[in-house]
Parts: C-alpha cells; structure tokens; sequence
C-alpha cells in the first residue's frame, strides 16, 4: 500500500499536504505554478487545480495513503490510456518522466489537464443517449481485458466486507445495531440469490451463461461527467467527458448505468431507455442485467456507511458530513435498507 511518513500524534496524513508541499510536488516533475492554487471538490483523495507559468492549467491529485496499491493506481491510469488512445473522450493523467504516478513529500500523485464543462442534463433524452453511446465504447474497451490487480464489485467486497466491518468496529449505535443488523443481514441474503453477484467462481446459473464481468468506470454519477455545449470553444470537444476513474472495478455493465436514473419508476424506465438506445449503437447491452440494478443500489448503500465510517478521522469528514453516525442516520439507513428489500423484489425495469 501507499504510506505516509510518520505524523504527529492525532494528525492525519493529509494535513502535511500543504500549498507549498503542492507547489514544490508539481516543481518535481517540471511543472512550475504561477501561485494560483483551488481546492477542488474531493473528499477521498486531495485535488487541485493549478495555474502554470506558462499559461496552462493542470490538476493534480493527491492519492489517500493506504487506500489502493501503487499496482492498482498504475492499472486504472493504464485504463484511461487505453479509452484516451480509442479517442474516448477521457480524462486521464499526463506521463511526467516517464510514469503517470509520481511521488513526493510521502505522497503519490498524478497530473491531468484541465477539462471544463458543467453537469449533464439528464432530464434531456438526447444527451441521455449520447451518454450511452460513450459508456459502450468505454465498456467495449473495457472488455478486451480483465483488471489484474484492482477488486471486483460483488456482494462480499462491497456488501458483506462493509457490513462486517461497520459491526466489528461497533460504528453503529446500541439503540440502532440491532434493528441495522438484521435489516442489512436480510438485503444482504435476497442479494445472495443473485449469482451474478455473489463473487463465487462457479454458480448454478438459471440461465446459460452468466452476465459478463468487465472494466468499469465504477463511479459513474452525474459529478462524474462534464458537459461541453455544442457551441462551445473548448478543445475536449462538445458532450461528455469522464473523469476520475479512481475508483475503477470488475462487475456489469450496468453499473455504470444506473446511477444516471432518477425520479419514479416511470421516470427511470424513459431514462435507462435513452441510454440504452444510444449504448446499443455501439455495443449489445445484456437485458438480465435489469435485474441487478436494486441489487447493486443496495451495496452501495452498505458500502457508503462503512466509507464515511472508515474515513471519520478525516477533518474533513466530519465538517461536511455532520450527520453521519447519530441514532437518527442509522434509523434512517434501516428505513432505506427495507425499502430496497422491496424494491429488490419488485419486477426489474424494462425498455
């Protein structure tokens, strides 16, 4: 794993990440900042963005130590490379002496290019199926070949490991630990009844053949895609643009599609629709993934405790996400977890 030099007492890592730590880290690798420096919106790894004496503008990310290996960071680096040089629109890290990953201070870090744009609409079914069309290239790429080193996404890395993590080290309170138990151990059965899921190596499939496995983008939500407009100058070119493939993975294709839905079940039935239309222009898109959808949901929702949890002694987390970890989060967390057991249950989505 990436590992910090020792730090005072109840310091974390990140707080020896100064502006002039930034400064000098970008100096090393022969990019010399003009001064002007913006944190950007990121609460796993540290980014910013950095104004060049030459004119550019680069940002650069700032690895959380103990998170991934230096492997795992280089495979999904080489992952970008591989969507970038099949002219999708990616953004990926620039090759600064001759590695995408470089080190200073204690700290690994990469450097892209800067890349505007604003969030897509996805209220508009066009720009739906634009999305479409690119997430089938990125998924056509991703499955020319498997990930050697970086997780799957299945229900005993993201589901079981999270919830046994989260008991283990008594995160959730007295009042509420019963009640989440046995809510999060009962969504946790119904998503053993899905195969594809499950992470085992052989399954007594239903069907034929199981859903194919690929390279994902993994974190594929609206934050993640920046919008040009048609009329705009910018050299990305109009559409999407994907960013931040640091948390890149092994699991369906749809993944990457349903954190793109929202509203109703009518609603979400029009939107996967639109990017399914533009997906298959590209790439066949396997209908018995529908089903995963809640499934998945459902993961992330037992995942995403346990990472607030794991990341508490982070400043930064408890000042933006204050009310994590009271009775009434944890209540909350049972209300959702019954709700998705429900929905688990319900008639997948179709189009």
């Amino acid at each position: 794993m990436l590992t910090q030099p020792p730090l005072p007492s109840g310091a974390h890592a990140f707080e020896s990440l100064t502006p002039d730590v930034v400064m000098d880290a970008l100096a090393s690798v022969g990019l010399y900042g003009d001064g002007r420096q913006i944190a950007l919106s990121s609460y796993e790894n540290r980014v910013y963005q950095l104004h060049l004496e030459d004119g550019q503008a680069v940002v650069a990310k700032f690895y959380r130590p103990e998170r991934w290996t230096e492997a795992q960071i280089l495979e999904e680096h080489a992952f970008s490379r591989e969507l970038m040089d099949a002219e999708i629109p990616v953004v990926g890290p620039l090759a600064l002496q001759g590695s995408t990953l470089n080190h200073f201070g204690g700290f690994a870090f990469s450097v892209s290019p800067r890349r505007g744009g604003r969030p897509p609409e996805l209220d508009d079914f066009d720009v739906l199926e634009w999305i479409g069309r690119f997430l089938a290239r990125i998924h056509a790429v991703g499955a020319t070949q498997p990930f050697a080193s970086r997780p799957a996404l299945n229900l005993p890395t993201f589901g079981v490991a999270s919830r046994d993590w989260l008991l283990a080290n008594e995160k959730v309170p007295l009042d509420v630990q019963s009640a989440w138990t046995k809510a999060s151990q009962s969504a946790l059965d119904l998503i053993a009844g899905y195969a594809d899921l499950t992470g085992a190596t052989s399954q007594n499939y239903a069907y034929s053949e199981p859903v194919q496995k690929i390279r994902l983008h993994g974190d594929c939500h609206p934050g993640n895609i920046l919008w040009t407009p048609l009329e705009s100058p910018a050299s990305a070119g109009p559409g999407p643009h994907f960013v931040d493939l640091d948390d890149a993975r092994t699991g369906p294709a749809v993944q990457d599609l349903w954190m793109l839905l929202s509203g109703d079940r009518s609603q979400r039935s029009r939107q996967l629709g639109a990017l399914v239309d533009g997906y298959e222009q590209f790439r066949s898109f396997d209908r018995r993934e529908l089903a995963l959808i809640e499934p998945l949901r459902t993961l992330r929702l037992i995942h995403y405790s346990a990472w607030l949890a794991r990341r508490w002694e982070d400043p930064t987390f408890p000042i933006n996400f204050p009310w994590f970890g009271s009775s009434d989060y944890w209540q909350g967390q049972v209300q959702m977890l019954e709700e998705q057991m429900e929905a688990m249950q319900e008639d997948p989505l179709v189009v």
